[in-house]
């Protein structure tokens, strides 16, 4: 299942995808007498979901995609956790060796962006950059979670883009002020659940800037693999229901190339994973 969140005639709703249309909230109460909550998030992760998928109930899709806005998955969730280095390939075009334990870096979830949305950036920022990275999307609390259960504790997964200012990454000699600017990262653009993705370490990747590849991977080229990272990071801290853990990005950014090419206002940004999604972005710079 594809489950997004919407502006609808004005209005924040949430639903199923499916071939491009939308199943909404009031459709799915509408078939199925159930009354959802509000919120995605308590959908989600309150048990709603589990009880609307068990009456397998037979939707019209009646909104199409095209006639509502997109948002973020999950405008609020608890923590937004993202790894560095965990590609193989990118960490060799940095000359680096990936790191044995998750290198994270905890980002603000004001930085969450829909797809077709800009991303803003302020023109004291100079060397913008993009990641493009598969994101998990943890199901429930859970603490010190071995890794033959760690894949039992993922919701979904979306796309993830992990923009990042690299001037002032190395200005800072850290990620947090470089990757927590508002709007820096788009994601989505629905999540899809865990049940439709019978492997998530095998899975295309690409970004294009304007139309050309940047990225051109594979999640296979991940490090630390996803059962691991979920494994380790449970054992640092308690995961909780709605955490986005956004798993690294592979070769093909800009960092530290004496020939980069960093982002442009109004450079156009596409990130497709394959059976996830694609997120559609443009850059805007602002005094």
């Amino acid at each position: 299942m594809k489950i997004g969140r919407f502006l609808i005639s004005g209005k924040e709703s949430y639903g199923f995808v499916k071939d491009d249309k939308i199943a909404t909230k009031e459709e799915i109460i509408a078939k199925t007498g159930i009354p959802i909550p509000l919120t995605i998030k308590e959908f989600l992760f309150d048990g709603w979901y589990q009880e609307v998928i068990s009456q397998n109930p037979k939707l019209d899709y009646s909104v199409k995609l095209s006639d509502v806005k997109i948002l973020a998955p999950i405008p609020n969730p608890p923590k937004v956790i993202c790894l560095a280095f965990n590609y193989v390939d990118h960490a060799r075009e940095q000359n680096l060796t990936p790191p044995n334990d998750p290198a994270i870096v905890l980002i603000p979830r004001t930085t969450l962006n829909g797809t077709n949305s800009e991303i803003i950036c302020p023109n004291f920022v100079k060397q913008l950059d993009y990641e493009i990275e598969l994101a998990i999307i943890i199901a429930k609390n859970c603490k010190n979670v071995d890794e033959k259960d760690a894949m039992s504790m993922i919701f979904g997964y979306m796309v993830f883009n992990d923009v990042s200012a690299r001037d002032i990454q190395a200005q800072d000699k850290q990620f947090g002020r470089a990757k927590g600017f508002d709007t820096f990262a788009p994601c989505g653009p629905w999540i899809t659940t865990a049940d439709e993705i019978s492997n998530p370490q095998n899975l295309k990747m690409t970004t294009k800037v304007n139309g050309v590849i940047r990225q051109n991977s594979n999640t296979a080229n991940m490090f630390i693999k996803i059962p691991s990272i979920v494994s380790k990071l449970s054992k640092v801290m308690t995961l909780e229901a709605g955490d986005i853990i956004s798993t690294g990005t592979p070769a093909g950014v800009m960092l530290n190339k004496p020939d980069a090419v960093f982002l442009k206002d109004n450079d156009r940004i596409e990130m497709e994973i394959e059976n996830i999604g694609k997120l559609q972005n443009t850059v805007k710079f602002v005094a």
